[in-house]
Protein backbone atom coordinates (compact mmCIF):
# COMPACT_ATOMS: atom_id res chain seq x y z
CA UNK A 1 0.00 0.00 0.00
CA UNK A 2 1.19 3.51 -0.81
CA UNK A 3 2.07 5.07 2.56
CA UNK A 4 1.83 8.61 1.19
CA UNK A 5 -1.45 10.41 0.76
CA UNK A 6 -2.41 10.47 -2.90
CA UNK A 7 -3.38 14.13 -2.85
CA UNK A 8 -1.24 16.80 -1.22
CA UNK A 9 -2.91 19.36 1.05
CA UNK A 10 -4.25 22.33 -0.85
CA UNK A 11 -2.41 25.58 -0.04
CA UNK A 12 -4.46 28.20 1.81
CA UNK A 13 -2.56 31.27 2.96
CA UNK A 14 0.97 30.41 4.01
CA UNK A 15 0.14 26.93 5.32
CA UNK A 16 -1.21 23.82 3.71
CA UNK A 17 -4.67 23.32 5.10
CA UNK A 18 -6.81 20.49 3.81
CA UNK A 19 -6.97 17.35 1.75
CA UNK A 20 -9.66 16.99 -0.89
CA UNK A 21 -10.94 13.56 -1.80
CA UNK A 22 -8.43 11.13 -0.30
CA UNK A 23 -8.03 7.68 -1.81
CA UNK A 24 -10.12 4.95 -0.18
CA UNK A 25 -6.97 3.20 1.12
CA UNK A 26 -4.29 5.13 3.04
CA UNK A 27 -1.32 4.20 5.19
CA UNK A 28 0.97 5.85 7.72
CA UNK A 29 3.31 4.99 10.54
CA UNK A 30 1.34 6.89 13.20
CA UNK A 31 -2.27 8.06 13.07
CA UNK A 32 -3.38 10.79 15.49
CA UNK A 33 -7.17 11.04 15.77
CA UNK A 34 -8.30 14.49 16.93
CA UNK A 35 -6.51 17.81 16.48
CA UNK A 36 -7.35 19.64 19.70
CA UNK A 37 -4.71 20.61 22.29
CA UNK A 38 -3.73 17.00 23.05
CA UNK A 39 -3.71 15.81 19.45
CA UNK A 40 -2.02 18.85 17.95
CA UNK A 41 0.99 18.80 20.27
CA UNK A 42 1.26 15.00 19.96
CA UNK A 43 1.19 15.05 16.15
CA UNK A 44 3.58 18.02 16.00
CA UNK A 45 6.27 16.49 18.22
CA UNK A 46 6.02 13.15 16.43
CA UNK A 47 6.40 14.79 13.01
CA UNK A 48 9.29 16.94 14.23
CA UNK A 49 10.96 13.72 15.40
CA UNK A 50 10.88 12.49 11.81
CA UNK A 51 7.92 10.11 12.09
CA UNK A 52 5.37 9.62 9.32
CA UNK A 53 2.21 11.08 10.90
CA UNK A 54 -1.36 11.46 9.66
CA UNK A 55 -3.55 13.80 11.75
CA UNK A 56 -7.25 13.00 11.32
CA UNK A 57 -9.93 15.51 12.31
CA UNK A 58 -13.71 15.06 12.13
CA UNK A 59 -14.37 18.78 11.65
CA UNK A 60 -13.34 21.23 8.91
CA UNK A 61 -10.27 23.46 8.79
CA UNK A 62 -11.16 27.10 9.47
CA UNK A 63 -8.78 29.95 10.14
CA UNK A 64 -9.04 31.35 13.66
CA UNK A 65 -10.25 34.59 12.05
CA UNK A 66 -12.82 32.88 9.82
CA UNK A 67 -15.65 34.38 11.86
CA UNK A 68 -16.27 36.77 14.73
CA UNK A 69 -15.14 35.16 18.02
CA UNK A 70 -17.97 34.02 20.32
CA UNK A 71 -20.61 34.73 17.69
CA UNK A 72 -23.57 32.66 16.54
CA UNK A 73 -21.66 32.00 13.31
CA UNK A 74 -18.76 30.54 15.28
CA UNK A 75 -21.09 28.21 17.16
CA UNK A 76 -22.50 26.88 13.87
CA UNK A 77 -19.11 26.67 12.18
CA UNK A 78 -16.84 25.27 14.90
CA UNK A 79 -18.96 23.63 17.63
CA UNK A 80 -20.27 20.07 17.59
CA UNK A 81 -24.02 20.22 16.91
CA UNK A 82 -23.90 24.00 17.10
CA UNK A 83 -23.17 23.74 20.82
CA UNK A 84 -26.43 21.89 21.52
CA UNK A 85 -25.13 18.89 23.44
CA UNK A 86 -26.21 17.76 26.89
CA UNK A 87 -25.35 15.27 29.61
CA UNK A 88 -28.62 13.70 30.77
CA UNK A 89 -29.71 13.19 34.37
CA UNK A 90 -32.10 14.67 36.92
CA UNK A 91 -30.06 17.84 36.51
CA UNK A 92 -29.12 18.12 32.85
CA UNK A 93 -25.76 19.74 32.10
CA UNK A 94 -25.24 21.39 28.72
CA UNK A 95 -21.69 21.05 27.42
CA UNK A 96 -19.78 22.17 24.35
CA UNK A 97 -17.14 20.51 22.20
CA UNK A 98 -15.06 21.98 19.42
CA UNK A 99 -15.49 20.18 16.11
CA UNK A 100 -12.89 21.70 13.80
CA UNK A 101 -9.15 21.55 13.25
CA UNK A 102 -7.68 22.77 16.54
CA UNK A 103 -10.67 21.51 18.53
CA UNK A 104 -11.58 23.32 21.73
CA UNK A 105 -8.56 25.65 21.45
CA UNK A 106 -10.33 27.45 18.60
CA UNK A 107 -13.39 28.36 20.67
CA UNK A 108 -12.36 28.61 24.33
CA UNK A 109 -11.29 31.65 26.33
CA UNK A 110 -7.58 30.85 26.48
CA UNK A 111 -7.29 31.09 30.28
CA UNK A 112 -4.34 29.06 31.52
CA UNK A 113 -3.56 27.19 34.74
CA UNK A 114 -1.07 24.54 35.69
CA UNK A 115 -2.47 21.50 37.46
CA UNK A 116 -2.59 22.36 41.18
CA UNK A 117 0.06 20.42 43.19
CA UNK A 118 -2.55 19.09 45.62
CA UNK A 119 -4.46 17.57 42.68
CA UNK A 120 -1.31 15.88 41.37
CA UNK A 121 -0.82 14.41 44.83
CA UNK A 122 -4.34 12.96 44.82
CA UNK A 123 -3.78 11.41 41.39
CA UNK A 124 -0.51 9.84 42.50
CA UNK A 125 -2.02 8.37 45.67
CA UNK A 126 -5.44 7.28 44.41
CA UNK A 127 -4.57 6.21 40.85
CA UNK A 128 -0.86 5.33 41.26
CA UNK A 129 0.24 7.63 38.44
CA UNK A 130 4.00 7.56 37.92
CA UNK A 131 6.26 10.57 37.27
CA UNK A 132 3.56 13.08 38.21
CA UNK A 133 5.23 15.35 40.77
CA UNK A 134 5.37 19.10 40.33
CA UNK A 135 9.08 18.71 39.53
CA UNK A 136 8.38 16.01 36.92
CA UNK A 137 5.86 18.18 35.10
CA UNK A 138 7.56 21.58 35.41
CA UNK A 139 9.63 21.26 32.17
CA UNK A 140 6.49 20.35 30.21
CA UNK A 141 4.45 23.23 31.58
CA UNK A 142 7.32 25.62 30.89
CA UNK A 143 7.73 24.41 27.30
CA UNK A 144 4.00 24.75 26.59
CA UNK A 145 3.95 28.22 28.13
CA UNK A 146 6.78 29.31 25.83
CA UNK A 147 5.15 27.78 22.76
CA UNK A 148 1.76 29.36 23.50
CA UNK A 149 3.06 32.75 24.69
CA UNK A 150 1.28 32.38 28.03
CA UNK A 151 1.24 35.79 29.71
CA UNK A 152 -0.94 38.31 31.47
CA UNK A 153 -2.91 40.86 29.53
CA UNK A 154 -1.05 44.17 29.08
CA UNK A 155 -2.91 47.35 29.86
CA UNK A 156 -6.27 47.55 31.58
CA UNK A 157 -8.50 44.53 32.06
CA UNK A 158 -12.06 44.64 30.67
CA UNK A 159 -14.51 46.61 32.82
CA UNK A 160 -16.76 43.59 33.47
CA UNK A 161 -13.70 41.68 34.69
CA UNK A 162 -12.70 44.54 36.96
CA UNK A 163 -16.19 44.53 38.49
CA UNK A 164 -15.60 40.94 39.62
CA UNK A 165 -12.22 41.88 41.06
CA UNK A 166 -13.65 44.97 42.76
CA UNK A 167 -16.43 43.03 44.50
CA UNK A 168 -14.01 40.35 45.69
CA UNK A 169 -11.57 42.94 47.02
CA UNK A 170 -14.30 44.71 49.00
CA UNK A 171 -15.29 41.38 50.57
CA UNK A 172 -11.67 40.47 51.31
CA UNK A 173 -11.76 37.49 48.93
CA UNK A 174 -8.80 36.30 46.90
CA UNK A 175 -9.02 37.43 43.29
CA UNK A 176 -6.43 36.91 40.58
CA UNK A 177 -5.75 37.81 36.99
CA UNK A 178 -5.37 34.54 35.08
CA UNK A 179 -2.66 34.27 32.39
CA UNK A 180 -3.80 33.56 28.85
CA UNK A 181 -2.20 31.92 25.85
CA UNK A 182 -2.29 35.09 23.76
CA UNK A 183 0.35 36.83 21.68
CA UNK A 184 0.42 40.61 22.13
CA UNK A 185 2.01 42.74 19.42
CA UNK A 186 1.90 45.79 21.66
CA UNK A 187 0.87 46.81 25.16
CA UNK A 188 -2.44 48.27 24.05
CA UNK A 189 -3.64 45.50 21.74
CA UNK A 190 -6.13 42.74 22.51
CA UNK A 191 -3.69 40.15 21.23
CA UNK A 192 -4.20 36.97 19.21
CA UNK A 193 -5.28 33.73 20.83
CA UNK A 194 -2.58 31.10 20.33
CA UNK A 195 -4.90 28.29 19.33
CA UNK A 196 -3.67 25.11 17.71
CA UNK A 197 -4.17 26.52 14.19
CA UNK A 198 -1.85 29.37 15.16
CA UNK A 199 0.83 27.21 16.81
CA UNK A 200 1.21 23.44 16.67
CA UNK A 201 -0.77 22.71 13.48
CA UNK A 202 1.46 24.94 11.30
CA UNK A 203 4.54 23.42 12.95
CA UNK A 204 3.18 19.94 12.26
CA UNK A 205 2.63 20.73 8.57
CA UNK A 206 6.07 22.33 8.20
CA UNK A 207 7.60 19.16 9.67
CA UNK A 208 5.99 17.08 6.92
CA UNK A 209 2.90 15.91 8.76
CA UNK A 210 -0.25 15.19 6.75
CA UNK A 211 -3.65 16.51 7.76
CA UNK A 212 -6.97 14.88 6.94
CA UNK A 213 -9.90 17.09 8.06
CA UNK A 214 -13.63 16.49 7.53
CA UNK A 215 -13.06 12.82 8.32
CA UNK A 216 -14.94 10.98 11.05
CA UNK A 217 -13.31 7.83 12.41
CA UNK A 218 -15.99 5.24 13.07
CA UNK A 219 -13.91 2.44 14.59
CA UNK A 220 -10.50 0.79 14.61
CA UNK A 221 -9.45 -2.84 14.61
CA UNK A 222 -6.17 -4.54 15.41
CA UNK A 223 -5.02 -6.20 12.20
CA UNK A 224 -1.86 -8.32 12.33
CA UNK A 225 -0.06 -6.02 14.72
CA UNK A 226 -1.15 -2.87 12.88
CA UNK A 227 -4.35 -0.87 13.15
CA UNK A 228 -7.06 -0.72 10.52
CA UNK A 229 -9.03 2.51 10.90
CA UNK A 230 -12.46 2.85 9.33
CA UNK A 231 -13.41 6.46 8.58
CA UNK A 232 -15.89 8.46 6.54
CA UNK A 233 -15.08 11.45 4.30
CA UNK A 234 -17.85 13.58 2.71
CA UNK A 235 -16.28 13.37 -0.77
CA UNK A 236 -14.65 9.94 -0.80
CA UNK A 237 -17.08 8.04 1.42
CA UNK A 238 -15.51 5.11 3.24
CA UNK A 239 -11.77 5.52 3.87
CA UNK A 240 -9.59 2.77 5.36
CA UNK A 241 -6.32 3.78 6.99
CA UNK A 242 -3.56 1.40 8.04
CA UNK A 243 -1.27 2.58 10.86
CA UNK A 244 1.42 1.00 13.00
CA UNK A 245 0.47 3.11 16.04
CA UNK A 246 -2.63 5.14 16.94
CA UNK A 247 -3.02 8.07 19.35
CA UNK A 248 -6.67 8.88 20.14
CA UNK A 249 -7.08 12.55 21.09
CA UNK A 250 -10.77 13.17 20.54
CA UNK A 251 -11.76 14.51 23.96
CA UNK A 252 -13.42 13.18 27.08
CA UNK A 253 -16.64 12.22 25.25
CA UNK A 254 -15.56 11.21 21.75
CA UNK A 255 -12.47 9.21 22.78
CA UNK A 256 -14.36 6.70 24.98
CA UNK A 257 -17.13 6.57 22.37
CA UNK A 258 -14.63 5.60 19.65
CA UNK A 259 -13.00 2.98 21.87
CA UNK A 260 -16.34 1.46 22.83
CA UNK A 261 -17.42 1.36 19.16
CA UNK A 262 -14.15 -0.49 18.55
CA UNK A 263 -14.92 -3.15 21.18
CA UNK A 264 -12.51 -1.77 23.81
CA UNK A 265 -14.68 -1.20 26.87
CA UNK A 266 -13.05 -2.15 30.19
CA UNK A 267 -13.05 0.98 32.44
CA UNK A 268 -13.71 3.07 29.31
CA UNK A 269 -16.28 5.85 29.66
CA UNK A 270 -17.27 4.82 33.20
CA UNK A 271 -15.90 7.78 35.19
CA UNK A 272 -16.63 11.00 33.32
CA UNK A 273 -16.05 14.09 35.47
CA UNK A 274 -16.76 17.75 34.76
CA UNK A 275 -16.97 21.17 36.36
CA UNK A 276 -20.72 21.90 36.81
CA UNK A 277 -21.31 25.63 36.34
CA UNK A 278 -24.22 27.96 36.99
CA UNK A 279 -24.38 31.46 35.49
CA UNK A 280 -25.96 34.80 36.29
CA UNK A 281 -26.36 37.95 34.22
CA UNK A 282 -25.69 41.20 36.06
CA UNK A 283 -26.95 44.60 34.91
CA UNK A 284 -25.01 47.64 36.09
CA UNK A 285 -25.97 51.34 36.11
CA UNK A 286 -22.86 52.10 34.04
CA UNK A 287 -21.23 50.65 30.94
CA UNK A 288 -19.21 47.48 31.61
CA UNK A 289 -19.30 45.78 28.21
CA UNK A 290 -18.13 46.64 24.69
CA UNK A 291 -17.85 45.09 21.26
CA UNK A 292 -14.10 44.64 21.80
CA UNK A 293 -14.20 43.45 25.42
CA UNK A 294 -12.86 40.04 24.51
CA UNK A 295 -12.18 37.52 27.25
CA UNK A 296 -12.42 38.65 30.89
CA UNK A 297 -9.30 37.73 32.83
CA UNK A 298 -10.13 37.64 36.56
CA UNK A 299 -11.15 34.67 38.67
CA UNK A 300 -12.03 34.57 42.37
CA UNK A 301 -10.32 31.66 44.11
CA UNK A 302 -11.18 32.39 47.76
CA UNK A 303 -13.12 29.13 48.03
CA UNK A 304 -11.18 27.03 45.50
CA UNK A 305 -11.15 24.26 44.54
CA UNK A 306 -14.70 23.82 45.85
CA UNK A 307 -15.91 27.07 44.22
CA UNK A 308 -14.46 29.39 41.58
CA UNK A 309 -16.04 32.57 40.20
CA UNK A 310 -15.32 34.28 36.91
CA UNK A 311 -16.66 36.54 34.19
CA UNK A 312 -17.83 34.80 31.05
CA UNK A 313 -18.13 35.78 27.40
CA UNK A 314 -20.75 38.53 27.23
CA UNK A 315 -21.50 39.18 23.57
CA UNK A 316 -25.23 39.80 22.91
CA UNK A 317 -25.88 36.21 21.67
CA UNK A 318 -24.26 34.76 24.79
CA UNK A 319 -26.14 37.17 27.06
CA UNK A 320 -29.42 36.13 25.44
CA UNK A 321 -28.51 32.47 25.97
CA UNK A 322 -27.72 33.12 29.64
CA UNK A 323 -31.12 34.80 30.04
CA UNK A 324 -33.17 31.79 28.95
CA UNK A 325 -34.87 31.77 32.34
CA UNK A 326 -35.67 35.50 32.14
CA UNK A 327 -37.49 35.94 28.84
CA UNK A 328 -38.69 39.50 29.55
CA UNK A 329 -35.16 40.78 30.18
CA UNK A 330 -33.78 38.83 27.20
CA UNK A 331 -35.92 41.01 24.92
CA UNK A 332 -33.90 44.05 26.01
CA UNK A 333 -30.44 42.60 25.35
CA UNK A 334 -29.99 44.45 22.06
CA UNK A 335 -30.52 47.79 23.83
CA UNK A 336 -28.97 47.16 27.24
CA UNK A 337 -26.05 44.78 26.56
CA UNK A 338 -23.35 47.47 27.15
CA UNK A 339 -24.46 47.54 30.81
CA UNK A 340 -24.66 43.77 31.17
CA UNK A 341 -22.21 40.92 31.69
CA UNK A 342 -22.38 37.19 32.37
CA UNK A 343 -20.67 35.68 35.44
CA UNK A 344 -20.32 32.09 36.58
CA UNK A 345 -19.90 29.98 39.69
CA UNK A 346 -18.01 26.77 38.90
CA UNK A 347 -17.61 23.88 41.31
CA UNK A 348 -14.96 21.18 41.38
CA UNK A 349 -17.74 18.60 41.47
CA UNK A 350 -17.81 15.10 42.90
CA UNK A 351 -20.39 13.71 40.50
CA UNK A 352 -19.68 11.10 37.87
CA UNK A 353 -21.02 10.28 34.46
CA UNK A 354 -20.83 7.68 31.72
CA UNK A 355 -20.32 7.68 27.96
CA UNK A 356 -22.12 4.98 26.00
CA UNK A 357 -22.71 4.27 22.32
CA UNK A 358 -26.12 3.30 21.01
CA UNK A 359 -26.88 1.24 17.89
CA UNK A 360 -27.72 3.39 14.84
CA UNK A 361 -26.94 6.66 16.67
CA UNK A 362 -24.03 8.80 15.54
CA UNK A 363 -23.57 10.62 18.85
CA UNK A 364 -22.92 8.86 22.16
CA UNK A 365 -25.27 8.98 25.13
CA UNK A 366 -23.75 10.98 27.98
CA UNK A 367 -25.25 10.69 31.47
CA UNK A 368 -24.16 12.61 34.56
CA UNK A 369 -25.28 12.31 38.19
CA UNK A 370 -25.15 15.52 40.25
CA UNK A 371 -25.07 14.45 43.92
CA UNK A 372 -26.64 16.48 46.74
CA UNK A 373 -23.29 17.95 47.96
CA UNK A 374 -22.69 19.35 44.46
CA UNK A 375 -26.19 20.84 44.36
CA UNK A 376 -25.48 22.52 47.70
CA UNK A 377 -22.15 23.85 46.42
CA UNK A 378 -23.80 25.26 43.30
CA UNK A 379 -26.46 27.01 45.39
CA UNK A 380 -23.76 28.35 47.72
CA UNK A 381 -21.75 29.52 44.72
CA UNK A 382 -24.78 31.25 43.22
CA UNK A 383 -25.42 33.07 46.50
CA UNK A 384 -21.79 34.12 47.06
CA UNK A 385 -21.36 35.24 43.44
CA UNK A 386 -24.52 37.37 43.64
CA UNK A 387 -23.31 38.86 46.93
CA UNK A 388 -20.03 39.80 45.25
CA UNK A 389 -21.79 41.42 42.28
CA UNK A 390 -24.07 43.52 44.50
CA UNK A 391 -20.92 44.60 46.35
CA UNK A 392 -19.46 45.76 43.04
CA UNK A 393 -22.53 47.85 42.21
CA UNK A 394 -24.86 45.59 40.21
CA UNK A 395 -28.39 47.01 39.86
CA UNK A 396 -30.04 43.69 39.01
CA UNK A 397 -28.97 40.06 38.89
CA UNK A 398 -30.69 37.36 36.83
CA UNK A 399 -29.85 33.86 38.19
CA UNK A 400 -29.72 30.83 35.90
CA UNK A 401 -32.59 29.11 37.71
CA UNK A 402 -35.90 28.18 36.11
CA UNK A 403 -38.68 30.20 37.71
CA UNK A 404 -36.32 32.50 39.60
CA UNK A 405 -37.13 36.19 39.88
CA UNK A 406 -34.57 38.90 39.26
CA UNK A 407 -32.61 40.05 42.33
CA UNK A 408 -32.47 43.81 42.84
CA UNK A 409 -30.84 44.13 46.29
CA UNK A 410 -28.63 42.15 48.64
CA UNK A 411 -31.61 41.26 50.83
CA UNK A 412 -33.08 39.33 47.86
CA UNK A 413 -30.35 36.73 48.26
CA UNK A 414 -32.63 35.11 50.83
CA UNK A 415 -34.81 34.02 47.89
CA UNK A 416 -32.07 31.75 46.59
CA UNK A 417 -32.35 28.07 47.59
CA UNK A 418 -29.99 26.35 50.03
CA UNK A 419 -29.72 23.43 47.60
CA UNK A 420 -30.16 23.63 43.86
CA UNK A 421 -33.65 22.27 43.05
CA UNK A 422 -33.52 19.07 41.02
CA UNK A 423 -34.03 19.86 37.35
CA UNK A 424 -34.39 23.63 37.78
CA UNK A 425 -30.78 24.74 37.41
CA UNK A 426 -29.69 25.96 33.98
CA UNK A 427 -26.33 24.19 34.26
CA UNK A 428 -23.49 24.01 31.76
CA UNK A 429 -19.83 23.15 31.50
CA UNK A 430 -16.94 23.62 29.10
CA UNK A 431 -14.58 21.35 31.07
CA UNK A 432 -14.94 17.55 30.68
CA UNK A 433 -12.34 14.93 31.61
CA UNK A 434 -11.55 11.65 33.42
CA UNK A 435 -13.45 9.22 31.18
CA UNK A 436 -10.26 7.12 30.67
CA UNK A 437 -8.12 7.94 33.74
CA UNK A 438 -4.40 7.16 33.61
CA UNK A 439 -2.50 5.27 36.28
CA UNK A 440 -1.17 1.91 37.39
CA UNK A 441 -4.28 0.93 39.38
CA UNK A 442 -5.78 -1.51 36.88
CA UNK A 443 -9.02 -1.75 38.83
CA UNK A 444 -10.06 1.71 37.58
CA UNK A 445 -7.45 2.83 35.00
CA UNK A 446 -7.82 1.70 31.37
CA UNK A 447 -4.48 3.28 30.43
CA UNK A 448 -1.10 3.36 32.13
CA UNK A 449 0.67 6.43 33.50
CA UNK A 450 1.83 7.45 30.02
CA UNK A 451 -1.42 7.00 28.13
CA UNK A 452 -0.96 3.50 26.68
CA UNK A 453 -4.23 1.56 26.56
CA UNK A 454 -3.84 -1.60 28.63
CA UNK A 455 -3.61 -4.76 26.56
CA UNK A 456 -2.14 -2.98 23.53
CA UNK A 457 1.44 -1.98 22.70
CA UNK A 458 0.58 0.57 20.03
CA UNK A 459 -2.62 2.32 21.16
CA UNK A 460 -2.49 5.53 23.19
CA UNK A 461 -4.77 8.29 24.51
CA UNK A 462 -3.61 11.91 24.73
CA UNK A 463 -6.42 14.25 25.76
CA UNK A 464 -8.56 15.33 28.73
CA UNK A 465 -9.82 11.75 29.14
CA UNK A 466 -6.57 10.97 30.98
CA UNK A 467 -7.03 13.47 33.82
CA UNK A 468 -7.90 11.33 36.82
CA UNK A 469 -10.39 13.68 38.50
CA UNK A 470 -11.69 17.21 38.11
CA UNK A 471 -8.65 19.52 38.46
CA UNK A 472 -10.69 22.51 39.67
CA UNK A 473 -9.04 24.81 37.07
CA UNK A 474 -9.20 25.32 33.31
CA UNK A 475 -7.75 22.02 32.02
CA UNK A 476 -5.99 22.89 28.75
CA UNK A 477 -2.63 23.51 30.45
CA UNK A 478 -2.86 20.09 32.09
CA UNK A 479 -3.90 18.35 28.86
CA UNK A 480 -1.00 19.78 26.89
CA UNK A 481 1.64 19.17 29.58
CA UNK A 482 0.63 15.51 29.92
CA UNK A 483 0.43 15.07 26.15
CA UNK A 484 3.94 16.48 25.79
CA UNK A 485 5.27 14.31 28.63
CA UNK A 486 3.68 11.18 27.19
CA UNK A 487 4.75 11.64 23.58
CA UNK A 488 8.35 12.29 24.64
CA UNK A 489 8.17 9.11 26.71
CA UNK A 490 6.90 7.28 23.60
CA UNK A 491 9.86 8.69 21.63
CA UNK A 492 12.28 7.50 24.31
CA UNK A 493 13.20 11.00 25.41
Amino acid sequence: MDRQLPLAPKPSGENQKSIAGPAPELGCEIAVIGSGPGGAITACLLAEAGRDVLLIEEGPYHELESCQPFSREEMVQKYRNGGQTVAFGKNKVAYVEGRCVGGGSEINSGLYHRTPPEILEVWQKEFCVEAISEKDLAPHFEACERDLSVSRKPGTAPLASLKLHEGATQLGWKSMEVPRWFHYADKAGEGTRQSMTKTFIPRFLRAGGKLLPDTRVDCLRSDGGRWSIRADHPQSGLVRIQADTVFICSGAVQTPALLRRSGIRENIGDSLRLHPTVKVVARFPETVNSAVMGVPVHQVKEFAPRLSFGCSISTPPYLALALLDHAAQAQHVNDEWPNMATYYAMIEGQGRGTVRVLPNFRDPLVRYHLPDPDRRDLADGLRKLSQLLFESGAAEIYPGLTGSAALSKADDLKQLPEILPAGLGNLMTIHLFSSCPMGEDKSKCPVNSFGRVLGFKNLFIADASLLCTAPGVNPQGSVMAFARRNVLHFLGR
